[in-house]
């Protein structure tokens, strides 16, 4: 549901909208920028403020035009002027200066002839109206330099295996300075990892030299990124010996230098090749990027590693490049001050290199100085408040002029960094410079005072009329001016009260806000807003409408297929809103087929088929909101009908070529039999037999009466043709080849398409395509050229050629800037057209800077806020995929003490600037830190921020026990809930009696301190069951209850002798007859009883004839004699470790009265006669110890007794 609001007027007054934009600055509520069109208005003052400026340090290059912006804005609009050199710059008496039209902004013309070096210098521009006078940085233009590189001899190096190598570059000295990188000669980077690696200087380091590091073409290229210029310093040879493989000549020839020697390669312990001695001196600047740089050679490669004496290396901040060579920290400030060592250590040994880190600061901004608006007689100051190191010295100006020296005001009064005005008039407007500066550079700020007298103004056009939908918020808007700002008060109707209470929210900005309108929210709203000068009203309307609603849905669907299904779809709306409805199927438009017929409330579709398969949405539209339903289609096989046996064609035969040109081919066939349903249609397919022999490709299809068709050819194929005929049963099979056709070669039509430019390390372009495939390169002799130049630069196209590859690595570029690519097919009969352009971007690297102000608004107890603001584009580095929440629970501050937590990350895409954090514990320190994230992964993280949320209902408690029941009384015990999620204040206990119905009795409740972990009821109800809720309470509220159930005992039954009459009966007392003693002693006695009977048993039978026993003692010998064990099948009495085996503990008797296998070896049965062989004498009690199943004895007791306590405990079962 949408908030839209309608105008019944669309006009503003120029006047209006003017203050709105002047006045910005002062009312947050109205932050839109200042719009020339209403600039020629005769309307109110205001000082110049600049806009915009070019850099202060600003390189151009020198073939082009020179443009210094200066742009600024003010009533009435300024003028501008110039210095050049702490001098006034008269552009009227040099040709090739102009300004742009209503502007401030030069151009230098240098393109006919000119030299940007001439113009090189400092500059200043003034914007002055009749309020005052702004100025700009002093902007430093330099002309940008590439100079050639010096001529020189290169000798060849010649080098022992195992020694170190330096090879200097020396690049030309440029401005700005180049970027150095090593290639080949086929301008393929040069690989380099811990052994090799370039420095900071460009030189290029070897640790040891190898014999495959041997080569001619070491070169060292310098890249000048203004002028987009590449220099390359002559090929640099490279001749690695091997003392294995020198012969004597060469041994010979070299002793006499005694370059070589005659050692042998040996391993050394690592010494610094950069820096040299045991210490040195760094000086950065808070804000920059700190780069510390130890190479080192020896055998084997040295490993470094880097540690900060005292402290540790900041984290997030710091990353380790070229193999650990290279330390690097951005963002550095004042903290990261300090000793540095890098420490190279192989296996002979180590060495240490000690940098003296000190982190200046140019000033940077505490509080800059804002535009201040006051009204005649008013106060007011301006703060300039910055730091640095060393401390700046801060200095004001007016009007451009040093305050000492420019006219007195006597309002005005100077204090260090602030300004304090007092009593200020009309005159007293003027614009003010603030200036911070210190050794490493400087801020200049201005800020203009104008002094207005205006009555208020209301801006919002008046009886503006707002819709809004039920339920929803409501924000009438109130847009005023005036000086002093005024007061904004609504009323409710033209006379109504004034609005007070929670109903309402009144911004900073006029705006009303009715977080929920209701139907009586209707009406006319009144704003005031009034000053000393003044009072003005305005009425604006609100009307609130009933939402629209679906009443009848549609409803899920299995229709056959060839049916027809509808599907209905009923709305209510308020009855001013005009609905319209419409229907989409699986998110999309429908089918255009008149099948599909749209009614006023219904959709029905005609002669369903598969096709109609799917979700169907009735869409119900509004101008304030919108509704939806949807509903499932599914088509099912109809019924089958017996019908003829039909199959598929037989294939086409007689297949021939005729009218056979360059690009065309004309291919006739007869049709097989149809096998009595008609052909449809034909397809014919290709193969090419030079390029994918075997492999046929659709070329076309025709309809089923024709038997010719007039095929399109590509040059440089060899062409074989077949045919295959469908009617609706199925396709034939293929026909038999037609005879092979050779097309003659040409240049490519096509080039490759999927063109990209992506970056995969942050100094490259990956150029990737796909390539042609063999029948699209017309020709012999397939390449690609491919052309890329930086967008936006005026770059020539650099381009290669290249073959059988699908990509290119362009080596060397800065990171992440568009470039333009093309890649164009050729054989070696030409090129193909001209290939468009796509854009493409160079590697990414990771993000610099962390997102700032991170700030966190609780939304309740497990729901959380999150704002940050973005971090410049330029500083991602590579495409913004989002932001990146890293957040963990410190503490619950119930149980005070911390534990570890896994963190929790939630991404936000796009360029979002909040974010939600759900699932939060009430009552708990949680921290969190956000990053940007772009292709190449995740930035810095921002600084830690600790938040804390409120109280929340606490779980239920960990566990409730009802125990020691007596005749009117239960004891409960409870464990304290699991999750507090607060300070406990209480328990809540509530319990009602349950009769032998199920029916609940009256309920009673009872409040318990929360310190109370055990409770005894008293005075209840005998042999009564309870049910009883429980739960704790935080302030905020009840927590989730656990429930249990309970039963007070009866009192013991007296029996009655059978002399006495009868009297009162006495309830018997239910008890835990487990652990009554009583019980216990009968269970041991049974379990005697039982043993003994077993054991008579056992020795009857083997003294008795009458049994089948006697046969198995035949078969075995005397079981006196031979020793007994569990599994061999003999009689378990004799054996004296039967004797002693102990009982299974817990172990019981089925209920079926049987005995498992492994219970017994010695089943009886074996000596019966068969599985259910009885016994003729003593032995009719061992049936209940056989496999044979007895007759079930009734639960409780057989006999007619009173119930035995058993039965009393199994009744609560």
């Amino acid at each position: 549901i949408h908030l839209k609001i309608m105008m019944t007027k669309k006009t503003t007054s120029a006047s209006s909208a003017f203050l709105i934009l002047f006045l910005c600055q002062m009312i947050t509520a109205l932050e839109v920028p200042l719009d020339r069109k209403y600039l020629n208005e005769d309307l109110l003052s205001q000082p110049p403020t600049i806009t915009q400026q070019s850099p202060k340090d600003y390189i151009v290059d020198p073939r082009e035009n020179i443009v210094i912006q200066c742009e600024a804005k003010g009533k009435p609009p300024p003028s501008f002027s110039w210095t050049r050199n702490g001098t006034h710059f008269d552009i009227d008496k040099d040709a090739r200066v102009t300004v742009k039209p209503n502007s401030g902004t030069l151009v230098i013309n240098i393109m006919n002839g000119g030299k940007a070096e001439a113009y090189e210098g400092v500059y200043q521009c003034t914007a002055r109206n009749e309020r005052g006078a702004a100025i700009s940085n002093n902007i430093v233009i330099r002309s940008s330099r590439s100079p050639l590189w010096t001529k020189e001899k290169v000798e060849p190096k010649h080098v022992r295996e195992g020694d170190p190598l330096v090879l200097h570059c020396s690049p030309p000295v440029g401005l700005p300075p180049p970027i150095i990188f090593w290639m080949d000669n086929s301008f393929q980077r040069l690989p380099q990892n811990e052994r090799v690696s370039q420095g900071l200087n460009g030189d290029l380091y070897f640790s040891n030299v190898k014999p495959e590091d041997t080569r001619e073409d070491y070169i060292c290229y310098a890249r000048f990124n203004h002028t987009q210029t590449i220099q390359q310093k002559q090929p640099i040879s490279v001749k690695v010996f091997s003392m294995d493989s020198l012969n004597e000549t060469i041994s010979a020839n070299l002793s006499d230098t005694d370059f070589y020697g005659a050692k042998p390669l040996t391993e050394r312990r690592p010494t610094l090749l950069t820096p040299v001695g045991s210490t040195s001196n760094k000086v950065e600047l808070r804000g920059n990027v700190l780069l510390l740089e130890c190479i080192a050679e020896g055998l084997p490669t040295p490993v470094i590693r880097w540690i900060k004496e005292g402290g540790e290396l900041p984290i997030n901040r710091t990353f380790f490049e070229n193999f650990k060579k290279t330390l690097k920290i951005i963002e550095v400030s004042e903290a990261d001050s300090g000793k540095y060592k890098c420490v190279a250590r192989n296996p002979l040994g180590s060495t240490h290199h000690t940098i003296t880190v000190t982190v200046k600061a140019a000033p940077y901004w505490i509080t800059a100085p804002r535009n201040l608006v006051l009204s005649p007689g008013e106060d007011g100051t301006l703060i300039c408040r910055a730091n640095g190191n060393p401390k700046p010295n801060i200095s004001w100006l007016t009007n451009g002029v040093p305050i000492a020296i420019a006219p007195e005001d006597p309002s005005r009064k100077v204090d260090g960094d602030t300004i304090i005005f007092s009593d200020v008039q009309e005159r007293s407007s003027a614009v003010y410079q603030c200036n911070a500066s210190n050794e490493y550079g400087y801020l200049l700020a201005n800020a203009f005072v104008n002094v207005l007298a205006e009555p208020p103004r209301i801006l919002t056009p008046a009886n503006k009329l707002y819709q809004v939908i039920a339920n929803n918020p409501a924000l009438l808007d109130c847009a005023f001016f005036g000086s002093p700002v005024p007061e904004i008060e609504w009323f409710k109707g033209v006379k109504g009260s004034i609005l007070r209470g929670d109903l309402y929210v009144f911004h900073d900005n006029g705006t009303l806000e009715i977080p929920v309108a209701q139907k009586d929210s209707t009406g006319t709203y009144t704003c005031v807003a009034r000053n000393k000068l003044g009072k003005v009203q305005n009425e604006v309307h609100l009307e609130v409408k009933d939402p629209t609603m679906i009443i009848k849905q549609p409803e899920y669907k299995i229709i056959q297929r060839g049916g027809q299904v509808s599907f209905e779809c009923t709305i209510k709306h308020d009855p001013t809103l005009i609905p319209a409805i419409t229907w989409v199927k699986d998110n999309g438009e429908l089918p255009d087929d008149e099948r599909f017929i749209i009614h006023k409330d219904s959709l029905a579709i005609m002669n369903v088929t598969d096709k109609d398969d799917g979700t169907y949405t009735c869409v119900a539209n509004t101008t304030l909101d919108s509704v939806s339903a949807s509903a499932v289609l599914t088509v099912v096989a109809a019924t089958p009908t017996p019908a003829i046996i039909y199959d598929r064609p037989n294939p086409p035969f007689d297949l021939e070529l005729t009218d056979q040109l360059e690009r065309s081919i004309q291919l006739s066939w007869i049709p097989g039999y149809d096998n009595k349903s008609p052909i449809t249609n034909f397809v014919i397919e290709y193969e090419d037999g030079m390029h994918e022999p075997g492999v046929w490709h659709y070329q076309t299809e025709v309809l089923g009466t024709q038997t010719t068709v007039q095929l399109k050819l590509s040059p440089y194929v060899n062409y074989s043709f077949r045919v295959i005929a469908v009617n609706e049963i199925g396709r034939s099979q293929p026909s038999e080849a037609s005879e092979q056709y050779l097309t003659k070669a040409a240049k490519p039509d096509e080039n490759p398409s999927g063109v990209q430019g992506i970056g995969s390390e942050p100094d490259n372009l990956v150029i990737i395509w796909e390539p042609l495939k063999g029948f699209q390169s017309n020709g012999p002799g397939l390449q690609y050229k491919v052309s890329w130049r930086q967008k936006d630069v005026g770059d020539e196209w650099t381009s290669v050629i290249v073959a059988n590859v699908s990509k290119y690595i362009v080596s060397g570029t800065p990171t992440f800037v568009p470039y333009e690519i093309k890649v164009q097919a050729l054989n070696d009969l030409g090129y193909a057209p001209e290939p468009a352009e796509v854009i493409g971007h160079s590697g990414e690297d990771l993000p610099m800077v962390a997102p700032g102000n991170v700030q966190v608004h609780i939304v309740n107890s497990t729901l959380a806020k999150v704002h940050w603001d973005p971090v410049p584009l330029k500083t991602v580095r590579g495409h913004l995929q989002g932001y990146r929440i890293y957040y963990w629970k410190v503490q619950s501050l119930s149980k005070r003490r911390r534990r570890h937590v896994e963190k929790k990350i939630l991404t936000f895409s796009g360029n979002k600037t909040h974010g939600m954090l759900p699932g939060l514990e009430p009552y708990s320190s949680y921290k969190l830190n956000v990053r940007v994230v772009n292709g190449k992964g995740e930035g810095p993280a921002s600084s830690d921020k600790l938040f804390k949320t409120p109280e929340g209902v606490p779980s239920s408690p960990s566990f409730l026990k009802i125990t020691n029941p007596t005749l009117d009384s239960l004891t409960l015990e409870w464990g304290l809930p699991t999750h507090p999620n607060g300070v406990l204040i209480a328990y809540t206990l509530k319990f009602q009696p349950i009769n032998s119905t199920h029916e609940l009795g009256p309920l009673v409740e009872i409040r318990i301190p929360a310190n109370e972990t055990s409770l005894i009821l008293s005075n209840l109800n005998y042999s009564t069951r309870y049910k009883f809720y429980f739960y704790a309470q935080t302030s905020v509220g009840a927590g989730s209850q656990i429930t249990e159930e309970a039963v007070t005992i009866m009192d013991e039954a007296g029996i009655l002798p059978p002399a006495v009459g009868a009297g009162k009966a006495m309830a018997s007392r239910q008890v835990d007859i487990a652990t009554q003693g009583w019980f216990i002693g009968l269970m041991c006695a049974v379990a005697l009883l039982i043993l003994i009977l077993l054991i008579v048993c056992f020795i009857r039978r083997n003294k008795g004839g009458k049994y089948p026993v006697k046969e198995k003692e035949d078969a075995h010998a005397d079981p006196e004699i031979q020793p007994m064990k569990e599994d061999d099948g003999t009689f378990g009495e004799y054996s004296d470790a039967e004797d002693h085996k102990p009982l299974k503990k817990g172990s019981r008797t089925p209920s079926d009265r049987t005995v498992k296998k492994e219970d017994s070896d010695d089943s009886l049965v074996d000596y019966g006669e068969g599985v259910n062989g009885q016994f003729n004498e003593d032995g009719s009690f061992i049936g209940q110890y056989s496999g044979k199943k007895e007759k079930e004895p009734a639960e409780g007791n057989e006999s007619s007794e009173a119930p035995s306590p058993v039965n009393a405990m199994n009744s609560f079962v």
